[in-house]
């Protein structure tokens, strides 16, 4: 599975491989100072947030990982008091690293999990890998329906108000064995939802299956989760993100709390205003990445940040009136070729972290992974992980 996907991400990116490689020949100073950025909307400076990334450089169990979602239990993403934070990570590396190497005998999960409790040290983050019946590592999630399909892991919720479950959205992956660049599939979007109570290894997982995926739409299907928005103080709808086509066009879909599970009662947004039809949905952005982030930020705006087409080295904002826009011109944040000095290396989905941000600020992730995973993985063992920086807002935005 995993060469599968590292051959998904090639076949996307031949031509962003040859593109960063160039970036990186023009690269800046890695010690360049950071840069100050001002828009007409917005102000704000941006930095490396070493702390959140050496949360992930690990030599034992949990050792890298792609996806991460931050999903506070409070179901309040700018909460400042003490929260509890789940996050979220596909493709998982367990196994041990003695100096720079990696010890033979690791393996990879489909996904995996940590928490983190709000207001400690980021050090304190605590990895939870689930077990079979004989204490054997294995993966946190997957499809009961069909035993040849596994999970990659969306965006999720708490829904605070309403049933205070826990929702995930969830991408069902099947193996389809060619010997082509895409030996897989996407099969469908589930939805998870996990008992209020309960924390990881989860036991009791329902599945709703995703009635808006239409694999049979072709370059117009559109996979949802991808990013979700919702303030219990500021509406009653949960804002659920999703990347239409080759194009990888931004969509976004709106449910009131009580009604997340009723897939009818879901509005799609329009050219102008919200319709139950889902043909009539418009695009809000385009070259966005099949993860991504909607946070509202000073001066009630709201800051979409994504990576060029996924899996170019560039993270971008755009700024918006509202969770669905209209967003204006994209906003240069982070080149990523900054820090990542290898020329087998790339980055991708970048997205912000609201749920574990200062007042403020917004904590941005991104992935590194490599073109030849297998021929580096063992002498480069943390490469597959996340990196922050932090955006600071300054006043009067």
């Amino acid at each position: 599975m995993s060469v599968k996907k590292i051959k998904y991400l090639m076949s996307l990116s031949l031509f962003a491989g040859l593109f960063l490689i160039a970036c990186k020949d023009n690269a800046e100073d890695k010690d360049s100072p950071d840069d100050e950025k001002q828009t007409e909307t917005v102000k704000f400076s941006v930095e490396r947030a070493p702390e959140w990334t050496r949360v992930f450089k690990r030599d034992s169990g949990w050792f890298g990982g792609d996806g991460i979602f931050a999903i506070p239990y409070s179901g309040e993403d700018t909460r400042q008091e003490a929260d509890s934070i789940i996050f979220l990570f596909s493709d998982t590396m367990v196994g041990e690293i003695t100096g720079d190497s990696l010890v033979p005998g690791w393996k990879m999960v489909n996904n995996s999990m940590a928490l983190y409790n709000k207001n400690t040290s980021p050090e304190s983050t605590r990895f939870i890998l689930a077990k079979d019946d004989k204490g054997e590592v294995t993966t946190m999630l997957t499809p009961r329906s069909n035993n040849e399909e596994y999970y990659w892991l969306g965006d999720g919720f708490v829904n605070i108000g309403a049933d205070n479950a826990l929702y995930i959205f969830a991408y069902r992956i099947r193996n389809t064995d060619t010997d082509d660049l895409l030996p897989f599939e996407e099969t469908g979007n589930d939805l998870l939802m996990i008992n209020d109570k309960d924390r990881p290894p989860f036991k009791d997982v329902k599945a709703f299956p995703i009635p808006f995926f239409q694999p049979d739409y072709g370059s117009r299907k559109i996979s949802f989760g991808v990013g979700v928005y919702t303030d219990p103080e500021e509406d009653n709808y949960v804002y659920i993100y999703g990347v239409r086509g080759q194009r990888k066009n931004l969509v976004c879909a709106r449910v009131a709390r009580g009604e997340v599970k009723n897939f009818r009662s879901w509005e799609f947004r329009k050219e102008n205003g919200w319709t139950r039809e889902r043909e009539q949905i418009a695009s809000l952005a385009d070259s966005v990445s099949n993860e991504l982030s909607v946070s509202r930020i000073p001066g009630g705006k709201y800051a979409l940040i994504y990576q060029y087409g996924g899996i170019f080295p560039k993270i971008y904002m755009k700024i918006g009136a509202t969770p669905y826009g209209p967003f204006g011109e994209k906003i240069e944040l982070w080149d990523t070729t900054k820090d990542i000095n290898h020329p087998d290396l790339f980055t991708y989905n970048a997205k912000a972290h609201p749920a574990i941000s200062e007042e403020g600020e917004l904590l941005v992730s991104y992935n590194v992974n490599s073109f030849k995973f297998f021929d580096v993985i063992g002498d480069m063992p943390n490469l597959y992980r996340p990196r922050f920086i932090r955006v600071k807002f300054q006043p009067g935005n």
